[in-house]
């Protein structure tokens, strides 16, 4: 089996344990397992061949759940639909930032987000979700999930209600809580949700058969550098891996990670429902895992000048960025305590509506105008109409979407030029 043992997945010198950006470039591959090859190649292949039999009956009997794994018993390779080495070091890689003991990777955001939903959700079970999230969250949770039997019940994120609380006790009239699912920052407002809130409310669900809700924690706007869901109780982190993991606008693919109690279900799920990613964009995101961290950072900091320039802007009416919180903003202790940086996407909304915003939009020359975040180039886009657009006018006025906001994610290029092209757009306005 390609795979190296567990033994060469060295994460200590000595006892000196390794930081994730250096295990980015070798956790889980040898080289002497591949022809010598320094990376990891592309195993560009649909099925592998057994070495006997018996290794085969071995193998599938792990694969379906057929009886435990054995002490030190490594999984099989069976067929790409199933695991493959690329998307086996992969999730053992990103495992590592987010200090998760498991990990699946699939071929987009909203692959990740439905296979965990339809893997814990059952017919009668209530869903609670916070406001806003990505508008394909909105779509599966508000028209796909209510025709399997499945209810929600919505909460806001930052200063946005209804209330948590409020929204637990709605819930518990309508059925069992299976999950709590949280995107914080949301998507586009950057509102906040206490994680560690949130996971302390699951607890107290526990019911006198063991089981209690599950938290769910899209990750994707500040990314494992910058928040650590697991670290404050989430069950699930997910991710849509297209963002600031991939960074270079070029795959599409998402991940899921958490202990192996919670992750075996899901990779269960995986399996049947065929959302698994393909080997070149696994080796494709072990390239952008080695440069993760330089990008991020990076941006992080463009991202700061960029957010000053506007909110000094006479034409910019508000700026949601996270760096900007202050001392007596009900978020800046929840912020303090569960981020470790702003992050390099915001929102800001402009004096007027929509016409003034594509006024702004269209004259871009530098920024793209496109949607997603997290690439090397900046890009703006304009929830209410593209990103969020499936949501009534009504919720999206809710959730504090207006037709004046527009998201920009800020990229690599040097923050001077980003500015120079804001303002000769913002003269439109």
């Amino acid at each position: 089996m390609f795979q190296p043992p567990k033994k060469y997945r060295h994460r200590d010198i000595n006892g000196h344990l390794l930081k994730p950006e250096t295990l980015m470039m070798s956790y889980g591959y040898d080289p002497q397992f591949s022809e010598g090859s320094v990376k990891c190649p592309v195993f560009q292949t649909s099925t592998f061949a057994f070495k006997t039999a018996e290794d085969g009956k071995s193998f599938f009997e792990l694969a379906y759940g057929l009886r435990e794994q054995r002490p030190a018993e490594e999984p099989g390779l069976i067929y790409s639909r199933v695991n493959n080495p690329d998307l086996e070091i992969l999730e053992d890689r990103l495992g590592l930032w987010d200090e998760a003991e498991s990990g699946l990777v699939f071929s987009s955001g909203m692959a990740a987000i439905s296979t965990t939903m339809f893997s814990v959700l059952r017919p009668g079970d209530v869903l609670l979700v916070s406001a806003p999230v990505y508008g394909g969250t909105e779509f599966l949770v508000e028209n796909i999930l209510p025709q399997f039997g499945i209810q929600r019940v919505w909460f806001g994120s930052g200063n946005l209600g209804p209330p948590l609380d409020d929204a637990v006790k709605l819930g518990q009239s309508l059925g069992r809580i299976g999950m709590i699912y949280l995107e914080t920052p949301a998507n586009p407002t950057n509102g906040l949700v206490d994680i560690a809130r949130c996971a302390e409310i699951a607890r107290s669900l526990t019911d006198a058969k063991g089981r209690r809700p599950l938290v769910a924690v899209d990750n994707t706007f500040l990314g494992p550098l910058w928040q650590r869901p697991l670290q404050h109780g989430a069950d699930f982190v997910v991710y849509s891996l297209t963002k600031y993991v991939g960074g270079h606008s070029d795959l599409i693919a998402g991940a899921c990670l958490g202990t192996e109690d919670v992750i075996a279900p899901v990779r269960g799920m995986r399996t049947i429902l065929g959302t698994i990613s393909d080997p070149h964009t696994c080796w494709l995101l072990m390239r952008s895992l080695e440069t993760m961290k330089l990008r991020m950072t990076s941006a992080m900091k463009n991202a700061r000048y960029v957010a000053e320039f506007l909110a000094d802007h006479p034409k910019v009416k508000t700026v949601r960025y996270l760096g900007f919180l202050a001392q007596g903003d009900p978020e800046y202790d929840l912020y303090q305590r569960q981020c470790q940086s702003p992050g390099s996407t915001f929102s800001f909304e402009i004096h007027g509506g929509e016409a003034e915003a594509f006024r702004l939009l269209n004259r871009l020359q530098v920024v793209k105008l496109a949607v997603s975040l997290g690439g090397t180039e900046s890009l703006m886009e304009h929830p209410a109409t593209m990103t969020h657009s499936d949501i009534p006018p009504e919720r999206q006025a809710e959730m504090g979407i207006t037709p004046a906001m527009v998201r920009i994610s800020v990229g690599l290029e040097h923050p001077s030029d980003v500015i120079a092209d804001l303002a000769q757009a913002l003269e439109a306005v």
